[in-house]
């Protein structure tokens, strides 16, 4: 199965070299023309995933023109720009494997929904899970959630992307895999800020805890199941993210903590923080189904300078008491 790869960033660029492990031809489509030409010249991508020495056979290009042979697809364009990317593309009701994680702005629509509006001849997965791009391109161990309800089409998928340390998990439940990976760069961000603030430990775990409560009500709400949410997609996703400086979701948080401007750190970064945008969509998305979701409204104030850290804080503390529960 010839695959294409749409999106030249990190992940996309890590997902080529999983595709090309064992000898397998791979098209990567970059927006970017000094990444199109670096893989090309160099077999790198010097500009979001330096140091990683990729495949031969992986071949770039910035024309969509070019990906007429492909079988299928692995999407990972940012979420904001999967309708525009999409409609761009010749899919021929080819197979696209979702890899971006985020909820569209103006509509609310997860990316399966997305992509069943813009391609809707088109067999649809999602690919989620705990990943970092670097750890992936590396060759160290990593288990993803593959979502997709023709189950016979999964497993081809599978069979063309698992590697001895790339273990992929099949699982028909698409809105769970997708919104594990839509909340979980919200949380991350407040996780990030309870760093940079210096909250403690006790802090960031209490935080992981109560955001997966948020997590499982939202993705319940949606249709979701359960034990999708408590899995890779999920809760793995979920404590990967929130974790480490390597996630740019925690970064993110990690500066507001420190006392740094949101909008400052947002136009300073190359890459995308998805968090960022996803956040005050899931809001609205939460409140129209009248979903419980504290967490992600103090990530929105903080991200619209509304109020302070310490203000949030507070205001999260001063919560009435109730039982756990979800």
């Amino acid at each position: 199965m010839k695959l294409g790869v749409i999106g030249g960033g990190a992940w996309g660029t890590a997902l080529a070299q999983v595709a090309a492990a064992e000898g397998g031809e791979v098209r990567l489509w970059a927006r970017e023309p000094e990444v199109v030409e670096a893989i090309n010249r160099a077999h790198e991508n010097t500009l979001f995933l330096k140091g990683v020495q990729l495949a031969e056979t992986i071949r770039a290009t910035g024309d969509l023109a070019e990906f007429g042979g492909c079988e299928a697809f692995l999407i990972v364009t940012p979420a904001q720009y999967l309708r525009e990317v999409l409609g761009g593309l010749e899919a021929a009701g080819r197979p696209l494997l979702l890899c971006a994680k985020g909820i569209e702005d103006g509509t609310g629509l997860l990316m399966h929904e997305v992509a069943r509006e813009v391609q809707p001849e088109s067999p649809i997965a999602v690919l989620s899970g705990p990943t970092f791009a670097h750890e992936v391109a590396a060759g160290l161990p990593t288990a993803v959630t593959l979502a997709v309800e023709d189950q016979a089409l999964g497993e081809r998928l599978i069979g063309r992307i698992a590697r001895p340390h790339f273990r992929p998990y099949l699982s028909d439940d698409v809105a769970g895999a997708e919104v594990g990976g839509a909340v979980k760069n919200v949380l991350a961000i407040a996780c990030g800020v309870v760093d940079g603030r210096r909250l403690g430990q006790n802090a960031g775990a209490a935080l992981i805890s109560r955001g997966f409560a948020e997590m499982t009500r939202f993705g319940l709400a949606k249709g979701a199941r359960a034990e999708t949410l408590a899995g890779l997609a999920g809760l793995g996703d979920l404590v990967l993210t929130c974790s480490s400086t390597a996630s740019r979701n925690f970064s993110l948080g990690k500066g507001i903590g420190e006392g740094a401007r949101p909008a400052d750190l947002l136009a300073d970064r190359r890459t995308v923080a998805e968090g960022a945008s996803t956040a005050p969509v899931l809001k609205r998305a939460a409140e129209a189904l009248g979903v419980d979701m504290p967490i992600v409204a103090a990530v929105c104030a903080l991200l619209g300078e509304e109020a302070s850290v310490d203000e949030v804080v507070g205001r999260l503390l001063a919560r009435p008491l109730r039982a756990e529960g979800v």
